[in-house]
């Protein structure tokens, strides 16, 4: 099984690019530690649920970076930027 995928990685020109030996692309740089909570966060959706009773079928959550602290939010499939934006200032403030 070791030949065969050696064979094969040996012929994939994405294995090949992906793997360079010729251009390294050295360490990789971590992100900068935050100073005080709720200046970085991070966001994203869990898509594909059952509805809910109000018609909500996702799940908007974000990390603040600092605390490690979670919100999770319900939400509509079709919202647009302005409704989650709302969604993260009513959430947290």
């Amino acid at each position: 099984m070791k030949r065969n995928v050696q064979r094969i990685c040996g012929w994939c020109i994405t294995c090949k690019q992906a793997k360079s030996k010729v251009m390294s692309h050295g360490f990789y740089t971590p992100l900068p530690v935050p100073k005080k909570p709720w200046v970085d966060i991070s966001m994203d959706f869990i898509l594909g649920l059952p509805s809910l009773r109000k018609g909500r079928d996702s799940i908007f959550f974000f990390i603040d970076r600092f605390s490690r602290m979670t919100h999770f939010i319900t939400c509509y499939k079709t919202n647009d930027a302005m409704n989650i934006i709302n969604l993260l200032f009513r959430e947290v403030a």
